[in-house]
């Protein structure tokens, strides 16, 4: 009735009132230390899952999911290639753009940007940065209207707003009598976004694509397409896909190209957090090894029993091993809960926190991402959840074999 007969003893010594108050002690210590270092764990990597999946977000807000330009820089019969690409399997939208340096100036202020051509009603396909006005609309761009939509950085670093107009200066010549003289063009801010990107917010300017094509002179061609799709995590895959399918050969980039070192650091960062976090649950887990070794002390008497009844020594180190399985799974699961509870509710008990300390811990003023957001991922969970088991399962094996050392013939006469 008692079978498997090592797990029936086990949990009986799991349940059973100990005589020592201070290893009773110490295995609740060692529970509630690996539900905290379990709960920091997820929690605090929902938390970086957030903030990636925050910036990847930005970012992608201005940036395409992908581009497709040609090899000498400059895409033409870009028409024909759009339409190739429009109809193409998971592009949702295509739309095409010129790219070239400038530097604004404004009275005494002079600050470098990229400007970037567009349209405005087909930039709204593959970029969300129509959304992030914050003064005027990115529709006021006209061709032959020469207006601009500055990043909000970068109007007040030149000291400029609505209405107000500015000096584009391009790296192209102008060969006049006097002499060869930068090309500059007057131009009318018509917009200002904020996209929560500094890197955006301060280098990036917005002008129709006619306009753009007069200034920087690229006669009917324009510097590629910008494709959004509809799986922007295959973006590699798909990419290449779209460039087999068209007639020609083109250059294909992919958002993962363009910011691979950023997302590279980011998944860094998390590793690295997740080698240092996870040493808490390691401590914990190695709490147990004092644990069981007062354990087995103090039940020399019933280990001389057991033995002497024939119990094995594999049994018996089989015992102890679920002794301390038990503490490290019950740990565990309450960590695990723990973590989902707080990984699902830190965008409101954050908030709550500020609210009662007076206090916002990510000011606006300082920081572009004033929330704390947080992404549950299970697959987190499970991995975390999996090393906390391993580490109480490594834990329990020298107490255990320290248990099954032990002869009935020694034991007794210890006894």
């Amino acid at each position: 009735m008692f079978r498997p007969l090592e797990i029936f003893i086990g949990l009986r010594y799991t349940r059973a009132k100990r005589r020592n108050h201070f290893i009773s002690f110490i295995s609740l210590i060692s529970m509630l230390g690996i539900a905290l270092g379990v709960t920091a764990l997820i929690t605090v990597l929902s938390v970086m899952n957030g903030f990636e999946k925050e910036l990847r977000e930005r970012i992608l807000g201005m940036a395409s999911h992908a581009t497709i330009a040609e090899f000498g820089g400059q895409l033409r019969n870009w028409e024909a290639v759009m339409a190739q690409a429009e109809g193409a399997d998971r592009v949702v939208g295509v739309a095409p753009y010129v790219e070239g340096e400038g530097m604004f100036s404004s009275g005494r202020q002079v600050s470098g940007a990229m400007v970037r051509g567009v349209i405005p009603d087909l930039e709204a396909r593959v970029s969300q940065v129509g959304e992030h006005i914050i003064f005027g609309s990115i529709n006021d761009l006209q061709a032959r209207g020469f207006g601009v939509v500055l990043g909000k950085e970068l109007a007040l670093a030149l000291g400029v707003g609505l209405g107000d107009r500015v000096t584009l200066i391009t790296p192209q010549a102008a060969v006049t009598p006097v002499g060869v003289l930068p090309r500059m063009r007057r131009l009318n801010v018509v917009g200002i976004f904020e996209v929560g990107m500094y890197e955006y917010d301060r280098s990036t300017a917005f002008i129709h694509l006619d306009d753009a094509r007069q200034i920087y002179q690229t006669d009917d061609a324009i510097s590629g397409l910008r494709l959004k799709l509809d799986d922007m995590m295959r973006a590699p895959t798909i990419a290449r896909e779209v460039a087999a399918e068209l007639d020609g050969r083109f250059w294909v980039n992919d958002w993962t190209r363009q910011h691979a070192n950023f997302f590279r650091a980011v998944q860094t960062e998390k590793t690295v957090m997740f080698i240092i976090l996870s040493l808490i649950v390691a401590v914990a887990a190695f709490n147990i090894v004092s644990t069981l070794v007062m354990v087995v002390i103090d039940k020399q008497a019933d280990i001389a029993i057991l033995r002497t009844l024939g119990l094995s020594p594999r049994s018996v180190m089989a015992v102890f091993m679920v002794q301390g399985t038990v503490i490290g799974v019950v740990g565990t699961l309450l960590g695990v809960a723990g973590g989902i509870t707080l990984a699902l509710n830190v965008e409101t008990i954050v908030p709550a926190i500020e609210s009662l300390l007076g206090q916002q811990f990510l000011s606006p003023d300082v920081y572009y991402i004033s929330d704390l957001p947080s992404e549950l991922n299970l697959q987190d969970v499970a991995r975390i959840g999996s090393l906390a088991f391993a580490l109480t399962v490594l834990a329990t094996l020298y107490p255990a074999w320290r248990a099954s050392r032990t002869q009935p013939a020694e034991a007794l006469r210890y006894e």
